[in-house]
């Protein structure tokens, strides 16, 4: 009872109002959202869409010939002939989409997938291709399309961050992967783990149980006080208004966020599900069982990071042993959403930066490859079980129903019930959006 009593004191004191409203309080969509939140899979390096998703008769057909057209005039670096995929492809569920050998457990949930085949971006360079991803520009700092949501939307839980990533990759741009830039820096997303630090040791720093609820509240009140004051000397300050919100934030989020953290209530069945059971799939695993956790309670963006799919040689024993590290905990995710009633209104991204070449380099490698390549999505109101756009028969270039990533940016936004066009933030004399002047809704892959 008395600590029934302590949390009732606490989460009165949470709920008292102080200053202005939060900037992440809810905003109202555009229009009708299909889905309320994202769950990002990030393949860091680029994984092959030739050996997982994209199949190609034609490249078992013609391995080791030259390619027969002409290669892009930019390339990250020199590749030889045609070379098949070391896995097998096949027919999954109802649909009957062809997905490699790599990918059995997630081929085993195709009938919720909607693969993109002929995605295309602008970068041959990691760096950039991630900076282009994340955040619509790879020549300049830009707002991440997590920041975008969170100053979008706001976030459904005033005790969480509308925007976290989990074991966030710190190269290849870094913070500015997941900043905020020049949107208020309460929208940047909150950082747990990455670095080195092992998922099973990572948490959000200093939240919590060094002092009592009431010492805290005073302190912060005393520090806000003080800091009106200058504010109210000095006129608006970004910087100094956003440390106050996360100050706020921080103190709120001790009544959720540790628990969530310690995956409290879990069942065995569901530990095992994603694959937590096995040191080669629980890494992966808790990211992908965090995500749901955060996610349902009403956190608008969430990215798992894996990685590092760049296999220039040694594709077949590397690619081997990082589909096997993903495969279990991604069908863990998705039949889990799916059984809680939670993937319709849960929109799951998955893909990296750029794929790989059909063409061999080394010994048994394939180079960068923004040309064309597959994302899935599933859940979130895209149509299941489908398949959207087509590449040569080689895999190399996007023929039909091609995707850049200003649209992928694009429908994203509007299945939130986001309209990209107004998504605006006036910066340095001018409008800017995610997807800048470009970007195309890609409203074929949405159900009707």
């Amino acid at each position: 009872m008395g600590l029934g009593f302590g949390g009732l004191a606490l989460a009165g004191m949470l709920g008292q109002v102080r200053g202005a409203p939060s900037p992440l309080a809810v905003q109202a969509p555009h229009f009708a959202p299909r889905a309320r939140r994202v769950i990002f899979l990030f393949m860091h390096g680029g994984p092959s869409h030739v050996d997982t998703f994209d199949y190609k008769p034609a490249l078992e057909r013609d391995s080791g010939k030259p390619l027969p057209f002409a290669k892009p005039r930019v390339q990250f670096a020199k590749t030889g002939n045609l070379r098949r995929s070391p896995w097998e492809f096949r027919r999954h569920g109802q649909s009957g989409a062809m997905v490699s050998d790599l990918f059995p457990l997630t081929g085993a949930c195709a009938d919720d997938l909607c693969f993109l085949k002929a995605v295309h971006g602008t970068n041959e360079a990691h760096g950039g291709a991630l900076l282009k991803l994340h955040t619509g520009s790879d020549v300049s700092v830009r707002p991440s399309m997590g920041s975008w949501i969170s100053y979008g939307l706001g976030s459904e839980n005033a005790n969480l961050p509308s925007f976290l990533t989990l074991n966030p990759t710190l190269g290849h741009g870094g913070v500015a992967n997941w900043a905020s830039a020049f949107l208020p820096a309460v929208h940047q997303g909150t950082r747990i783990g990455g670095g080195g630090t092992p998922v099973d040791q990572a948490t959000i720093a200093n939240l919590g149980g060094a002092w009592d609820p009431a010492v805290q509240r005073a302190q912060l009140d005393l520090l806000g006080e003080t800091q009106r004051e200058h504010l109210g000397l000095v006129g608006p300050e970004p910087a100094l208004e956003a440390r106050i919100e996360s100050f706020e934030l921080a103190f709120r989020m001790q009544t959720e966020a540790p628990e969530i953290l310690a995956l409290t209530g879990e069942t065995e069945l569901t530990r095992r599900l994603y694959g937590l059971d096995d040191p080669r799939t629980a890494s992966f695993g808790r990211q992908c069982l965090l995500a749901r956790r955060f996610s349902e309670r009403g956190v608008r963006f969430v990215q798992a990071t894996h990685g590092y799919w760049d296999q220039h040689d040694d594709l077949t024993k590397d690619h081997g042993r990082l589909a096997l590290e993903v495969d279990r905990p991604i069908a863990g995710l998705l039949r889990d959403l799916k059984s809680r009633g939670l993937l319709d209104e849960t929109l799951v991204l998955w893909g990296g930066e750029f794929g790989r070449t059909p063409t061999l380099q080394g010994k048994d490698g394939r180079d960068h490859h923004p040309h064309a390549f597959t994302v899935w999505m599933a859940g979130g109101g895209v149509k299941p079980g489908f398949s959207y756009g087509e590449t040569d028969e080689y895999g190399f270039y996007g023929v039909s129903d091609k995707v850049h990533v200003n649209d992928l940016h694009a429908t994203l936004l509007a299945l939130l019930g986001l309209d990209h066009e107004k998504l605006t933030y006036r910066h340095a004399g001018r409008d800017f959006r995610l997807t800048d002047v470009a970007g195309r809704v890609v409203r074929e892959i949405m159900r009707g």
